[in-house]
């Protein structure tokens, strides 16, 4: 695989358009991104290859006059860079009305920095012939495994990224792979037809197809546990969070509330609570994309940020939020790296990335061990959040019942944990020494802009409400 070659045919004219546009900006940088990603998927009666829908090509410009930030897209760079640049400052002409609302003082710097970023990756190994063979051969083999299988799906997707970043002062280029391998089962027996899945995720096309056939006994394992699940009985329970829960706390309570746009806008409760104690004095807790190699890992931003790892919270004391370089300037504070678009045709938010707990000092054994009567949850289904009230929603696809500090082989599904985001952080009370980040996710901000993001984290124990 090798970076994108429409790209590099552009690098000249995206460097003349950032030339032309500093004689009228105080600030200029034009990114250019091609986005290849492929989704192969096969069940029992079908079989397809399709665009992911990651799939794009373009460009964006943003510019700041020391007093407002402007973006421009182009599905290209070509012809007359002059006439170009005259159509751009055209457009972004303000009226009296708009020029009186402008953020002011929005002066960026603009270190030199020239560099060529790049993560090994094999998807140019594989046909889109042999993807669509090796997943009818899994999902055939899990078929055959069970009579109570209504249908099996076996699907890789896989996503292949080039961007280049220029300005007056920066050169920069990554090209980066990420692959997410799914398999789920329709199951039925006693009486319920029920879903489950399980994925496995990695930068190389070659893990995933090899580790994706060895997943298939524990999904039928799972599938009939949940046939046989019964409804929780609502209350306030000692609780323990797989990984996959775990960073579905991290990502719903600390994720969103802390993006910084939001503090801009005073739309998010954490801005008042930096420095303060927000969560057990053993909880600690980070987004980033270099903290993890995992599907939102990547080199820089889309605002040109070099990726960081960021404390969020240490020792239980909210430390900072994340930042895009448009937020991050109006706090008057350095970007974090998480200035992120869902293509060149949107604006760049303060997004996530890679979100998760760090790991403790506990033994699982010990956490299960030291409940009296609660559960253990597993796997995300999906969550809410409130950044205004941190009200925190969060459902898993089932728990099992722990009593008196084992568990048992009694299910419950699905589970639904709520409650207000500092009471349930400050009652963790344990975390586990093992680790694990959950690859295979996408999130939107409000309704819309989705990027890929992974979160995870050891295993917390915790008192919540759930129902």
């Amino acid at each position: 695989m090798q970076f994108s070659e429409f790209l590099s045919s552009r690098k000249a004219l995206m460097k003349a358009l950032c030339a032309a546009l500093q004689e009228h900006y105080e600030y200029v940088s034009v990114l250019g991104v091609d986005v290849k990603a492929k989704s192969v998927r096969a069940d029992r009666n079908s079989s397809s290859i399709s665009a992911g829908r990651d799939t794009e090509c373009g460009f964006v410009v943003k510019m700041s006059d020391g007093k407002a930030f402007f973006e421009y897209s182009l599905d290209d760079i070509q012809g007359d860079i002059s006439a170009l640049c005259a159509k751009m400052v055209a457009a972004f002409e303000l009226n009296a009305e708009l020029g009186c609302n402008t953020v002011g003082n929005v002066h960026l710097t603009d270190d030199p920095l020239t560099q060529e970023f790049s993560r090994e990756c094999d998807l140019d190994a594989y046909t889109d012939d042999q993807l669509l063979s090796a997943c009818k051969e899994t999902c055939q083999m899990l078929l055959g495994k069970s009579e109570h299988l209504l249908n099996a799906i076996v699907s890789v997707g896989s996503l292949e990224v080039s961007k280049l970043f220029i300005t007056r002062n920066r050169d920069l280029s990554q090209h980066y792979a990420w692959v997410n391998g799914m398999m789920a089962a329709v199951y039925r027996d006693h009486g319920k037809v029920v879903q489950s899945r399980e994925g496995a995720y990695d930068h190389t096309m070659k893990k995933v197809l090899a580790d994706l056939p060895t997943l298939c006994d524990k999904l039928l394992k799972k599938a009939d546990a949940l046939t046989r699940a019964k409804a929780i009985t609502p209350g306030v329970y000692d609780v323990i969070t797989d990984s996959s829960i775990t960073g579905l706390i991290a990502h719903e309570a600390f994720g969103h509330g802390v993006e910084m746009d939001q503090f801009v806008k005073d739309r998010a409760l954490a801005k008042e609570y930096v420095g303060k104690y927000v969560a057990s004095p053993i909880c600690n807790m980070r987004d980033g994309a270099a903290g993890v190699l995992s599907a939102a890992s990547y080199f820089f931003d889309d605002d040109g940020v070099l990726a960081h790892d960021t404390q969020i919270i240490k020792d239980g004391i909210l430390v900072t939020g994340i930042s895009d370089l448009a937020s991050a300037t109006q706090l008057g504070l350095p970007p974090t790296g998480n200035g992120r678009r869902e293509s060149s045709r949107r604006k760049a938010y303060a997004r996530m990335t890679n979100t998760y707990f760090e790991k403790g000092n506990d033994k699982l054994e010990d956490m299960i061990a030291s409940i009296k009567h609660g559960y253990m949850l597993f796997e995300t289904n999906n969550g809410m959040e409130d950044p205004k009230n941190w009200a925190i929603q969060c459902v898993a696809e089932y728990g099992i019942e722990i009593v008196d500090g084992k568990l048992t082989d009694n299910y419950v599904s699905p589970v639904v944990m709520s409650g207000y985001v500092p009471d349930l952080l400050k009652s963790i009370s344990m975390v586990s020494d093992d680790f694990k980040v959950i690859g295979s996710g996408s999130c939107g901000k409000g309704y819309k802009e989705w990027v890929r993001v992974s979160d995870g984290g050891p295993a917390l124990k915790v008192k919540v409400k759930l129902g």
